[in-house]
């Protein structure tokens, strides 16, 4: 109890501090509930804030942690939205609540300027993990069709030739010689080689592809870019296929794949 009082709290595993903090909360709310020396709506308001912070604790992680969307789970990907989604909603409730105190005379109308700002805060958070979602679903897109697309190569090549292109180089690419494509990118163009996945992913794991030692990067290889970047992996003799985003029926993302052609994993996880 000493250590309560001074607000230390030591989250549990796969627990952060503010999740630990609201469950504590909760506890010791729900005891005094029970006991008969707070109200029940105490008790709902403190259920609902461990709720938010677990939800937000959800976000940290898949939308504003480390890890890039390709490192991340469809588990992970429809957990995020749902989180996000939820926090709208009680934020919603929470105004809806408050506007009743208003129009009762209870509270002065100031007070909901708050409760608006951060239902604007989390629609835009919920706006930001809807648009990881479909980014994430078009780089699972990409990836199938990137497949289909290097069979063709090797069944039709004549077929496909303005679909994509491949360059076979010296057949070999070590994912150490991105740094060295990344820092002549970032002098040519001062900006960052947009790159959306690197090595082995938890999305070509899933869909069981042998992506180590490759890298994709979302630049169409027409665009001036796409020209200078295929141009120097030539000149170093990297092989790659660019593909410029098409196949008869199936739209997909246009973008330069870096290293030999990914294989099938044995397999699949």
């Amino acid at each position: 109890m000493f250590f309560l009082s001074l607000g230390v709290v030591v989250a549990g595993p796969g627990q952060t501090a503010a999740v630990e903090r609201a469950r504590i909360e909760a506890e010791k709310v729900r005891a005094l509930v029970e006991a008969g020396a707070l109200p029940r709506a105490r008790l709902e308001q403190v259920e609902r804030d461990l709720a938010d912070a677990r939800d937000d604790d959800v976000l940290g992680h898949a939308l504003y942690g480390l890890a890039s969307v390709d490192e991340l789970t469809e588990e992970q990907i429809r957990d995020m939205g749902a989180a996000a989604e939820r926090r709208v909603a009680r934020q919603r409730e929470k105004l809806e609540q408050a506007k009743r105190l208003v129009e009762a005379g209870v509270s002065p109308r100031t007070s909901l300027s708050p409760l608006l700002e951060e239902l604007d805060s989390r629609r835009k958070t919920m706006d930001l993990a809807a648009s990881r979602a479909n980014f994430f679903r078009e780089l699972t897109e990409m990836v199938k069709r990137e497949q289909a697309l290097e069979a063709s190569l090797e069944a039709e090549p004549e077929t496909v030739l303005r679909t994509a292109e491949r360059f076979e180089g010296a057949g070999v690419f070590r994912l150490a010689q991105l740094r060295t494509i990344t820092a002549a990118f970032e002098k040519e163009f001062r900006s960052s080689l947009p790159v959306s996945a690197r090595g082995m992913t938890q999305l070509h794991k899933r869909l069981g592809f042998d992506h180590r030692e490759r890298a994709d990067v979302s630049l169409r290889p027409d665009q001036p870019e796409g020209v200078w970047l295929r141009r120097y992996l030539e000149a170093l003799k990297i092989p790659y296929i660019a593909f410029r985003g098409f196949i008869p029926g199936v739209s997909t993302a246009p973008h330069i794949h870096i290293g030999p052609p990914s294989l099938r994993l044995r397999i699949a996880d």
